[in-house]
């Protein structure tokens, strides 16, 4: 009789043992695999709904912008901002996001398409469609215009008035700027 109980509680040990070591493996297994994680891994889940980021740009130390993820790419976001306008936002701007969920999608996911889908792939958007933007620095400043050409790590803009369009009388300067400069681009409706 007290063999069995002997070998019953080695038993025991035993399962409780391996039990902690695979506790212990998955743990380990799960924060190497979220180091692999990136931030646009963490936000695509939440495309289609509702986002708060703070970005740089702001008078202080950043700036809230909320509305709806619309889009999504490898260094840049696309707010839909209640009022019908539009803020892209590039990724390099970005200071947090507010009540991410604890779900990321897949490292990678987006595909070699989605992965050549970078900021200036967009920006040439706005220059081919002559969006009259207004665009917003990294340390606050603003300039109001139209994208006319982007190149490899720099966008050039026509600048005018609010409300003009980018004709010859009504361009002030043309600004060339790099692209770290750029926090986000409102299009203006």
């Amino acid at each position: 009789m007290r063999w069995e109980d002997l070998f019953a509680d080695l038993e025991l040990q035993w399962e409780a043992n391996e039990a902690a070591e695979f506790a212990a493996e998955l743990a380990d297994r799960s924060r190497r695999e979220a180091g692999y994680l990136r931030m646009i891994d963490r936000m695509r889940p939440v495309v289609g709904h509702p986002a708060r980021i703070r970005v740089l740009g702001g008078q202080q130390a950043g700036e809230s912008l909320h509305g709806t993820l619309a889009a999504l790419g490898t260094d840049w976001l696309l707010l839909a901002e209640p009022g019908a306008t539009e803020a892209l936002v590039a990724m390099r701007a970005l200071l947090a996001v507010e009540n991410l969920p604890v779900v990321s999608a897949q490292p990678g996911h987006e595909g070699p398409l989605g992965a050549r889908l970078d900021l200036r792939y967009v920006l040439r958007g706005l220059v081919r469609d002559r969006s009259t933007c207004t665009l917003r620095f990294v340390d606050g400043a603003t300039l109001h215009g139209t994208p006319v050409r982007v190149g490899a790590d720099f966008l050039e803009v026509a600048e005018h008035a609010v409300g003009e369009f980018a004709r010859r009388g009504q361009i002030r300067s043309g600004w060339t700027l790099p692209l770290d400069a750029l926090a986000y681009i409102r299009r203006i409706p």
